[in-house]
């Protein structure tokens, strides 16, 4: 096809125009038309042929602006496009079409720029519709279902002319915020949900009626609804969980106060190992905190039921064994002040106490809380004495090894080789320096008495005595018998210096009182392996030496309460008295033979 405008196609039309004018005016020729008529119908030709020139000028201008139309169209789309996506390229097609100079070449250039583009919106309208109903569906079950939908929804209306990355970046941070907060509500929830089903275990109470009343998705039985982790959730299960704690506090408090009940029945009763073992479960508690306490019903209504029914028949059984019980907790108190040397309280003796009950004029259970108060009170007084105590046991020990050193040193073979010698020497040993330590004990013993007795504003009894008397009656005690035994030394030495004389002038002779009379008088003897015991000896003169009187000896003496009470004296064997009345019959018959015998020359 030939261009139009072109000197092949010029030429080409001239020709055809031509021949086609020369056989039109042939024709005319032969037709005889006039000059006139043919300048005529030339100039009709002439316009007819501007017309059909008009009218494809036209066509073509209308066509041309047609396509300036579209491509204009196609541009602004494509430049909306772009603006709306945020993908402005400098590079793009249509900056190099512009310096093109057919129109169809534009269009068919930027035509699949636009549908491409157009693509891409729909994909960008799709990721962010995707997105904003993920975000109001999290932030529906975060403000609860329902509520905050609307709000969300204006928040996030989709604006299509802003669909650039930016935006799309923006929802998805939002979003992933979004999951994060979800991710951990659901985490508290369950936390929440898990310490709920704890607790509920422990009490025995239901599980799922508990967390249905906060929500009732929490309880997993609709699969098709998630669970709900809105702000009114979490507030339902720290509220059910306080309320929880709080239950399990004042139910640990009862059981307590239960088991602290049934401790005191059984001791009272001496109820069997068995019949404890079946409530060690409960029992337990009172060794656990509240966080240790986990297992599984241990709460429960039915076992503190159980418990608490356990009370009140062992109450019942104890109120028919009052007189049993309170005559055995009297007992005790006895066996506590005797162990302390303390007097017991005597309105609450046996006899007392039998007769009160027998008449009916005292509750026995007052009477049994009476007593345990004294037994309490007897304890404390007894820590409080302790140290005192302790001194007491150690002068009561040095004294006892006191007469034991005694009888040891008036045995005439207690030097022999004999079996076990060695062992009795080495105890002398120990006893003398124990007992040189005794005045110091005594006077350390006397000052703390007193300053006991300064701090407690009462006097320190021992067994109904004072005990700053029996040390004093002792200090004075041991001080008469060591002039004793100063007087029996000077006895002595004046003995001998007699004998020694009688025997210068009229020469010596054997004594008959020269035996072994010490120790069988003394009650002094050995054993089998040789070592020395003492045993109880009898006093020959009734006073002629003073007895040290210790504790001991007061709680023989003054105390009358307790029957079985062994008598300990540490009194030292009265070998003043025995050899007293030897050296004065002695002194007796040298004096005699001395007056009434004629000297020997």
């Amino acid at each position: 096809m030939l261009a139009i405008g072109s000197p092949s196609s010029s030429l080409f039309s001239s020709s055809s125009c031509n021949t086609l004018l020369r056989e039109l005016q042939q024709l005319w020729n032969d037709i005889g038309e006039s000059e006139a008529d043919k300048d005529r119908m030339l100039i009709e030709l002439e316009a007819e042929c501007l017309q059909v020139y008009r009218r494809k000028v036209e066509d073509a201008a209308n066509c041309k602006a047609r396509l300036h139309q579209s491509v204009a169209a196609k541009e602004a789309e494509l430049a909306t496009l772009t603006a709306a996506l945020g993908e402005l390229n400098i590079h793009s097609p249509i900056q190099a079409e512009k310096r093109s100079a057919s129109l169809k070449q534009k269009l068919a250039s930027v035509t699949p720029v636009v549908e491409d583009m157009r693509k891409k919106k729909e994909e960008r309208i799709k990721q962010l519709a995707d997105i904003r109903a993920q975000i109001e569906r999290i932030s529906g079950e975060i403000s609860e279902y329902g509520h905050a939908n609307n709000g969300v929804s204006s928040s996030l209306s989709l604006d299509e002319e802003d669909l650039s990355l930016r935006k799309l970046s923006e929802y998805q941070t939002r979003l992933h915020t979004l999951q994060k907060e979800k991710s951990e509500r659901l985490q508290k929830v369950l936390e929440y949900i898990n310490e709920v089903h704890s607790l509920c275990g422990v009490l025995g109470l239901d599980f799922g009626k508990t967390v249905s009343e906060v929500h009732p998705s929490l309880q997993g039985a609709a699969i098709e609804q998630s669970t709900n982790i809105s702000n009114c959730t979490l507030e339902g299960l720290e509220h059910a969980i306080l309320k929880l704690k709080v239950e399990r506090k004042s139910r640990i408090q009862k059981v307590k106060d239960i088991v602290a009940s049934l401790f005191e029945l059984w001791n009272l009763m001496d109820s069997s190992n068995e019949a404890r073992s079946n409530f060690s479960k409960i029992t337990s508690i009172l060794r656990s905190s509240e966080s240790d306490i986990t297992e599984p019903g241990v709460l429960s209504m039915e076992i503190i039921e159980q418990a608490s029914a356990e009370v009140d028949r062992l109450t019942t059984l104890k109120a028919s064994r009052m007189k049993e019980l309170v005559m055995k907790r009297r007992s005790e108190l006895e066996d506590f002040c005797r162990l302390a040397h303390i007097l017991p309280d005597t309105s609450t003796s046996a006899e007392k106490s039998n007769a009160l009950i027998d008449s009916g004029l005292v509750d026995p259970s007052e009477l049994l809380a009476n007593i345990e108060a004294q037994i309490d009170k007897v304890k404390d007084e007894a820590e409080s004495r302790q140290d005192i105590m302790d001194r007491i046991d150690r002068w009561l020990a040095a004294c006892e090894e006191e007469s034991w050193l005694e009888q040891y040193n008036q045995d005439e073979n207690r030097y022999s080789a004999g079996r076990g010698a060695h062992i009795n020497l080495k105890r002398a040993e120990r006893a003398r320096v124990a007992v040189s330590k005794i005045p110091a004990m005594v006077d350390n013993l006397i000052n703390r008495t007193l300053a006991w007795e300064d701090e407690k504003r009462v006097l320190f009894l021992y067994d109904g005595v004072r005990l700053v008397s029996i040390l004093d009656d002792y200090k004075l005690t041991r001080k008469q018998k060591e002039e004793e035994k100063r007087r029996y030394r000077d006895q002595k030495k004046l003995q001998d210096l007699l004998l020694t004389e009688k025997e210068a002038m009229y020469g010596s002779k054997p004594s008959p009182r020269k035996s072994n009379s010490f120790r069988k008088l003394n009650g002094y003897s050995a054993n089998g392996n040789g070592s020395m015991t003492p045993t109880p000896r009898r006093n020959s003169m009734g006073g002629a030496t003073p007895e040290l009187l210790t504790p001991r000896s007061y709680s023989g003496r003054q105390n009358g309460h307790f029957k079985t009470v062994r008598r300990l004296s540490t009194t030292p064997l009265n070998f003043v008295a025995i050899s007293k009345e030897d050296s004065m019959s002695t002194y007796t018959s040298v004096c005699d033979s001395e007056l009434g015998s004629p000297p020997h020359l």
